[in-house]
């Protein structure tokens, strides 16, 4: 079995998790959590099992390199680090039912990836720009942060459909955990992906100076991973100086992670220094 066909597999492993934690919330059945749980353990090792064996059969073809180098590579990566961050989050917090919005986000990514007509699934040699041993440390750090704000954008959303309905605390919107629980869940992770950011970033810099003689250059992807770090770190100031909390903290959760989704997708569709990154 190749790589790309364990990891198709894993998809649809994880979307049976999606099922059973939105079957779970619709239908009220908090018992069909813990299957659930488990469901993503398995996905997530299955993910884990086809990154390995991806990086074993890039050496095998004589071309060996992480396989963090392409679209359909980082959106296997994404996948496999907001599913383990997810289990951390459900083991530690013992919220179960969150997983209902946030493995459906992780399912998406990787039904894209091995889905996607668009999508070259093929491991192919690395561009001289990606040769560096920046590579698994830039592109680890980064999407780590992009996984924890995946996370955070699914309990803003949580958050605002039980705060926008009080009066119905006691049907499927009942089994939602207390907003004070989703609202202090959401700024930890923000505060984790940001830091990761942070570093992604820094890490990023420096790469491009090796690479191109030159810390920025104001390319897309630069610009705008400079936009969400600010949005993020406007919500984190505005909450740590200014108290804000609640629907203020959520709609800044929910704008920040539309930024990472245009500087992940987004500026693949402008040239520039980072447009290998599009197959």
């Amino acid at each position: 079995m190749s790589s790309s066909q364990l990891l198709s597999i894993a998809t649809f492993v994880f979307a049976l998790a999606a099922f059973c934690y939105i079957a779970a919330l619709i239908f009220k059945k908090p018992r069909l959590t813990q299957p659930a749980r488990w469901v993503v353990v398995a996905a997530v090792l299955m993910t884990t099992a086809g990154i390995l064996l991806r990086w074993v059969e890039s050496y095998r073809m004589g071309i060996g390199h992480a396989p963090l180098s392409n679209l359909y590579e980082s959106l296997v990566f994404f996948s496999w680090t907001a599913g383990s961050l997810y289990l951390f989050m459900e083991f530690k917090y013992k919220n179960a039912l969150i997983g209902a919005f946030v493995m459906p986000i992780t399912f998406l990514a990787m039904a894209y990836a091995s889905m996607s007509p668009n999508i070259n699934d093929r491991i192919q040699p690395l561009v001289p720009a990606l040769k560096s041993n920046w590579l698994i440390a830039h592109v680890a750090t980064c999407f780590l942060g992009y996984a924890a704000f995946a996370v955070a954008f699914g309990m803003s959303i949580m958050y605002l459909i039980k705060s926008g309905s009080p009066e119905k605390q006691n049907g499927v919107i009942g089994h939602i955990p207390r907003i004070d629980v989703l609202d202090e869940l959401t700024h930890r992770m923000v505060l984790f992906g940001f830091l990761f950011l942070t570093v992604g970033i820094i890490t990023g810099a420096v790469w491009a100076n090796s690479a191109w003689g030159t810390y920025w250059s104001w390319d897309p992807k630069e610009t705008w991973s400079l936009i969400t770090w600010f949005v993020y770190a406007t919500l984190l100031h505005a909450r740590l100086m200014r108290g804000w909390q609640g629907k203020q903290i959520a709609y800044l959760s929910i704008l920040g992670f539309a930024a990472v989704l245009f500087t992940y997708f987004g500026v693949n569709l402008l040239p520039g220094l980072h447009s290998y990154g599009k197959v």
